[in-house]
């Protein structure tokens, strides 16, 4: 298994953002105090840091196979039906996708599928799957 990375994101509402990542997306939740809390992210170690709003926050899009892809975000590579069946899920609890889930590159070098949304402090996050996982890095 590779090494799991660590990533610390901001969020300007430790409970909202903690009920959003422990009951939406179903992560178990690790030690935690009053400014931040710790979450096994697919093996990975997601930390939310309380941090306060700015004033104004501008976001960012680049265009990748004819969507706006939020910029930053990050996310994980899930097993293809692991993909689908999270797909489902968040379907089903009425998540507002920024990029719905669809085939990317369909047909191409890297062929994947893929999905974007917002937790509630505006934190983008991308959850992609290859049918083929050597296609991860295809050019």
């Amino acid at each position: 298994m590779p090494a799991p990375f660590h990533l610390a994101i901001p969020v300007d509402d430790v409970a909202k953002a903690r009920e959003f990542y422990r009951d939406v997306l179903e992560l178990q939740e690790g030690r935690s105090d009053t400014h931040w809390v710790d979450f096994d992210f697919f093996g990975h170690q997601l930390v939310i840091h309380y941090k306060p709003k700015e004033e104004k926050e501008s976001t960012h899009h680049n265009a990748v196979d004819g969507k706006a892809v939020p910029v930053p975000h990050f996310g994980v590579v899930l097993e293809w039906n692991d993909f689908e069946a999270f797909a489902d899920k968040l379907k089903h609890k009425n998540i507002q996708f920024v990029i719905e889930p669809y085939i990317r590159f369909e047909g191409l070098p890297g062929e994947q599928a893929t999905m974007f949304f917002y937790d509630p402090c505006g934190n983008a996050l991308e959850f992609k799957s290859f049918k083929d996982l050597s296609q991860l890095f295809a050019k």
